[in-house]
């Protein structure tokens, strides 16, 4: 699989100075989390689920998430369980080779109970191998060891790498007097089982929840102070760059648009027929975006990496932004130079900034990382140029 693999290798070309790397499901953690980029989240419900994954695929989503958990109500559940057993048998059958295989998303099931981990996978037999993991609700310390013993269980008994992405979402976490606590717990946690967790996932829904909020269209999670709190604290403790942290993905966006496609000829316009910034600053405004952009771009600023997705139309956003444009990739290749190994500071290829070798070294090594899974800008290619052709 490779991000932007809907496009033809002529556009690719003409957009990336160092094209995204291809990878498969079997790759190490390391590059898989940072390539989960927009996942995408779709009820386990639905009746063409089989159908909905290859369209997403053909439409550039790396992953992808199947819901038995709050996407459904109580009383579908096993409804919902048969229905994601079939689906997936259905489409390893539709897809009976690896090469085909490395084609599809990487597919995690959302689940509410530990027992129905080992349950899904002894049901779905040799249809397991289009499985990457699952995503395991409410993780706290005392709630999750269940789950990751009943991951491990699995992994055994069908002989294939399954990893684990945790949502934090519990109480504990977002109350003041008992997040300490419940951030060590889980951290102690994590480290235990480290080799099993892919990435740890935000449930800022759950988080506004608890206290009767909702975030509007024009308000970020980081404008929602104690939601903002929550996330720099999960960050500090849990996503440090010093070899002890994972990747932290970014929270769902709720808002979308019905008419999808009316925001496609507008942004494909822009970029072509008008020079003029604010043209496109108003065709994402009007399409409910404009928030979403800021939302991510600050994700990345708060030690954010990819998204929860509850649209298609949001992931052409967060893949364009997770490219590594042309400046940025100078910056970290200067300050990763070998002669630089000893420290000291230099004036940037751009001329626009100071580099200062030793304090943005992990900032250069996680760049380079994003930039060979998403590919690195050409030099005066814009955001706009890469949005418009994500959007298919």
């Amino acid at each position: 699989m490779r991000h932007f693999r809907q496009l033809t290798p002529e556009r690719r070309s003409a957009l990336f100075h160092r094209e995204p790397i291809e990878f498969t499901s079997d790759a190490p953690a390391s590059t898989l989390a940072v390539a989960l980029g927009a996942t995408l989240y779709s009820p386990a419900t639905r009746p063409a689920l089989a159908d909905d994954v290859l369209k997403q695929a053909a439409r550039g989503v790396v992953s992808m998430v199947l819901c038995l958990e709050d996407s459904i109500a109580d009383a579908e559940v096993p409804a919902a369980e048969d229905n994601l057993v079939r689906q997936l048998c259905e489409l390893a059958d539709r897809i009976p080779d690896r090469v085909a295989e490395d084609e599809l998303p990487l597919l995690f099931v959302r689940v509410r109970e530990p027992g129905q981990i080992t349950a899904l996978v002894r049901r779905l037999g040799a249809a397991v191998r289009l499985l990457s993991g699952f995503v395991l609700p409410k993780f706290t310390e005392d709630h999750s060891v269940p789950f990751l013993e009943a991951l491990t269980d699995a992994e055994a008994a069908c002989g294939r790498r399954l990893f684990a992405m945790p949502v934090l979402e519990s109480p504990e976490l977002l109350h003041r007097e008992t997040r300490t606590q419940a951030l060590t717990g889980i951290s102690r946690t994590l480290d235990k089982y480290r080799e099993r967790v892919l990435a740890l996932r935000l449930g800022v829904t759950d988080f506004c929840a608890a206290y009767g909020l909702r975030r509007t269209p024009e308000m970020t999670a980081y404008d929602v102070q104690i939601v903002a709190s929550v996330i720099a604290d999960v960050v500090n403790v849990l996503g440090r760059a010093d070899g002890t942290g994972f990747t932290v993905t970014g929270p769902v966006w709720e808002y979308f648009r019905p008419q999808e496609r009316m925001f496609k000829p507008q942004l494909r316009q822009s970029p072509f027929l008008s020079s003029r910034a604010e043209d496109v600053r108003a065709a994402l405004i009007e399409h409910d975006l404009d928030g979403l952009l800021r939302e991510i771009e600050l994700d990345r600023a708060n030690g954010l990496l990819g998204k929860t997705c509850i649209h298609p139309s949001h992931v052409a956003p967060v893949h364009a932004l997770s490219i590594v444009s042309h400046e940025e990739f100078c910056d970290a290749t200067d300050v990763l130079r070998p002669e630089r190994g000893g420290g000291g500071v230099l004036r940037s290829a751009y001329t626009n900034k100071m580099n200062e070798v030793k304090p943005h070294r992990a900032w250069a090594e996680r760049t380079l990382l994003r930039g060979e899974v998403f590919g690195v800008a050409r030099e005066g290619v814009s955001f706009v140029e890469l949005l418009a052709a994500g959007v298919k």
